[in-house]
């Protein structure tokens, strides 16, 4: 399944890692079941999560094992409902339920690599717009299960061999039988082989039980799985889309680039990394006036594009300042800005040519041992590097909707960009288009870059909306509503941009329905599981092997 996810993206792979993981455990007793959906999370969360390595290995392996436990309780739920008919919806609607827990626990979530977050731009992502993220998991999720459905269909289990009769007694040998009662009757006396009548001639009726009539049976109880399968993706085209409504700005993107890597990205030297954005501010204003550019209505820096806080330190303030009055438009400026004496916020803020630094945005979702540390005495005991975080972030408290020259955008700050209550409420807000400030450069050029570039495009289908992504070091990019890439930059390089962006203030269903789709799903999932447990028997651990009365769902 890891192979559906960038940088690979062969997305028409998820159904098929889906299948795998649900043959693997179906027929199998909860505690197996148990184990092996805690392979199937090793085998899913090892590779597309190696982008944490660079703080430690040891974090790495933590993160998986604690994220694979969610896929431990899925295996146990689908060994469960597979005894059930339908069972392909029920192990669909766990996987969902097992998604929404890794977004809860442990320390506000982590929702990285759920299976929507594979399909960027794929046949599947128009149910972003119907239910967000947690339909799009579903249809794969069902796709998969019935795909499975099928296999199982077209491989059936070997039939239980029954024991030999035992032979006759000597004093039941003695009786003739009927058939040895006929064997006396001479050569003459039985039909021709020409007047026998075959078991089953062209054109003679179906017998029931006949070959033909289980071959009958055996395809239609095949072809009816496939044709789900198929559907479900199929379906997805008849999805309402979103057309464009005659407005568009103009936005200029920066991606100034940092001189460190891995834990210390931001060098030992300050203000080099305010200094390559604002920098870059005046070379995009120099361009403008020569004409080799469009002016934009706005400019969007990355987060952290200020290694200095500008709210604090005069010279930080005044070289945003003088960069901002050079291009002549508000900038979004990112920035970690001090919060009394103890803490810290990440902050969006938007800058003025004439006024100067206004309204901000607080990130509010944030990043457990990288922007505060739970369980702060244990945890900085047990690990040096747990210092490293230094100041507690606070959380903000408001939603990122941002006035900033003739549009008001919806400020979506890194780590945010993977946790659908966050995006949603910004997009209910009408903010468009949406902006993701981010900083990657701990994880240059491993695999989380293009991971939450592939977040943006569902987000923007999600939503109806354009969004852009200025990155600190890459992959900056803007996605059209309908989830094209229209632009991205390199890694690890200086870039910018003037972007004729559209301006689309519809809301679809996934916005406006917000949760609802997910809580059906898992309470959809939750009955399947208590359905099944009161019908447990001594030997249900066990498939029974039918043939007759087949349903979709009974293999």
């Amino acid at each position: 399944m890891f192979l559906a996810f960038p940088p690979l993206g062969l997305w028409f792979l998820a159904p098929l890692g889906m299948a795998s993981a649900i043959l693997a455990v179906r027929g199998t007793r909860p505690r197996r079941g148990t184990w092996l959906g805690l392979l199937t999370g090793l085998a899913l969360l090892l590779p597309a999560l190696h982008w944490v390595s660079p703080i430690g290995t040891d974090a790495w392996l933590g993160l998986v094992a604690m994220e694979s436990a969610f896929y431990a309780a899925w295996g146990t739920g689908v060994a469960v409902v597979t005894r059930l008919r339908l069972w392909p919806l029920w192990g669909a609607a766990l996987w969902v339920a097992a998604e929404w827990a890794r977004g809860q626990f442990p320390f506000g979530g982590f929702p990285w690599a759920r299976v929507a977050f594979s399909q960027g731009e794929s046949i599947f992502t128009p149910y972003a717009a119907l239910g967000g993220a947690p339909l799009v998991s579903f249809a794969v999720a069902l796709c998969g299960g019935l795909l499975a459905l099928a296999a199982l269909r077209f491989f059936p289990a070997p039939a239980p061999t029954t024991a030999p009769a035992p032979a006759p007694s000597t004093a039941s040998a003695q009786v003739p039988t009927p058939a040895e009662s006929q064997g006396s009757l001479s050569r003459k006396d039985r039909l021709p082989a020409s007047a026998e009548v075959p078991p089953e001639s062209s054109g003679s009726p179906v017998v029931p039980g006949s070959r033909r009539a289980r071959d009958s049976r055996w395809g239609r109880a095949l072809a009816l799985p496939l044709a789900g399968a198929l559907a479900v993706p199929v379906a997805a085209l008849a999805v309402p889309r979103y057309g464009d409504e005659g407005r568009s700005v103009t936005v200029g993107v920066i991606q100034g680039n940092v001189p460190g890597r891995g834990m210390h990205p931001l060098g030992d030297e300050p203000a080099v990394v305010l200094g390559n954005h604002t920098r870059m501010l005046h070379q995009m204003a120099r361009d403008v006036r020569e004409g080799r550019t469009p002016r934009p209505d706005l400019v969007v820096l990355p987060e952290n594009s200020t290694d200095i806080d500008p709210l604090r330190n005069e010279f930080a303030r005044s070289e945003i300042d003088a960069a901002v009055k050079d291009i002549g438009v508000p900038v979004l400026v990112g920035a970690v800005v001090g919060i009394g004496e103890n803490n810290r916020a990440t902050r969006s803020i938007v800058w003025d040519p004439v006024t100067g630094p206004g309204a901000h945005y607080d990130k509010q979702q944030l990043v457990p041992f990288g922007e505060f540390t739970p369980l702060q005495g244990l945890v900085l005991a047990l690990f040096e590097r747990a210092s490293l975080v230094g100041k507690q972030s606070v959380a903000g408290t408001r939603d990122g909707d941002l006035r900033l020259g003739p549009v008001t955008v919806g400020a979506i700050n890194c780590y945010e960009v993977a946790f659908d209550g966050i995006v949603g409420d910004t997009a209910r807000t009408g903010a468009t288009p949406l902006v993701v400030q981010t900083n990657n450069a701990t994880y240059a050029l491993t695999n989380l870059p293009s991971q939450q570039l592939a977040m943006s495009q569902l987000r923007a289908v999600e939503h109806n909306r354009a969004v852009i992504t200025s990155a600190i070091t890459g992959i900056s990019a803007y996605v059209t509503p309908n989830g094209s890439i229209a632009w991205r930059t390199g890694e690890l390089v200086p870039a910018m941009n003037v972007l004729t962006v559209p301006v689309r203030t519809a809301q679809t269903i996934a916005t406006r329905v917000g949760a609802l789709p997910e809580w059906a799903l898992i309470l959809v999932g939750a009955g399947a599981v208590a359905t099944a447990w009161r019908r447990r028997t001594p030997g249900a651990g066990h498939l029974a092997n039918r043939e007759d009365d087949q349903q979709v769902g009974d293999a």
